[in-house]
């Protein structure tokens, strides 16, 4: 009796797995079948997609500046990619932005103009401390060779900087990874020199001149110094 208690038990719990194993197969079959659908739907959008973008790009074109990052930010001020709308300047800047993104014309010149304050100032006060790391080694000395014969001399220069007209980049170039902007400034200085006594021996601290000055910044691209140097000062004839 108690056998036959313990078989029709089996046979119970036999069935209901049964059950289950039905029940889950049927559900698993309409999952994956779903799937299924669901992967053909996207991939009939995905077609779609593709095709309207290939049609649609049929009749323009894309011109990418050389070696350009694909990673690079957009950037509202980039200079014209079309290689024969741009200007020569437009397209040396594109060059070397192409390098480093983050390189814009306004950005620059701002940057130069808050260096050609510094290294005036510095130059006038005879500040070598100053001026050392802005300058190029060539052009430091330079510098400090003009310092030094004014105190030899027992000389002091004055310049009062009254400010900057304008300042723009009339030139630019990169050879490999070595980059260099020019930059025109114009500016309202008053510059005086004076003996041991405070006697003026040239200029006229009364006079406002309009001195331009056209100097030439570079950077190596490559270093992890995003500072620029001054390597050459010049005037126009």
């Amino acid at each position: 009796m108690g056998g036959g208690l313990q078989f029709l038990d089996i046979l119970i719990f036999a069935g209901i797995a049964i059950f289950l194993v039905w029940k889950l197969r049927s559900v698993l079959g309409k999952r994956i079948g779903h799937e299924q659908e669901s992967a053909r739907r996207y991939a009939d959008i995905f077609a779609k997609r593709d095709k309207a973008a290939n049609d649609a790009g049929r009749g323009d074109k894309v011109v990418a500046l050389p070696d350009r990052r694909t990673d690079a930010p957009a950037d509202d001020d980039a200079p014209a990619a079309d290689p024969v709308a741009a200007t020569p300047l437009e397209a040396d800047i594109a060059r070397i932005r192409a390098i480093d993104p983050d390189f814009t014309a306004q950005g620059f010149v701002a940057g130069a103009r808050g260096a050609f304050e510094m290294i005036v100032a510095a130059y006038a006060a005879g500040d070598l401390g100053t001026l050392k790391p802005l300058l190029a080694p060539e052009v430091f000395e330079r510098f400090k060779g003009a310092v030094e014969q004014r105190r030899r001399a027992g000389e002091k220069l004055e310049t009062t900087l009254v400010g900057i007209r304008s300042a723009e980049i009339v030139e630019a170039g990169l050879a490999d990874r070595l980059a260099a902007v020019t930059v025109k400034f114009v500016s309202e200085q008053v510059n005086v020199t004076r003996d041991g006594t405070g006697k003026t021996v040239e200029g006229d601290p009364a006079k406002v001149a309009t001195v331009t000055d056209i100097w030439t910044f570079q950077r190596n691209l490559r270093s992890r110094d995003p500072n620029w140097a001054l390597i050459a000062t010049d005037s126009p004839a």
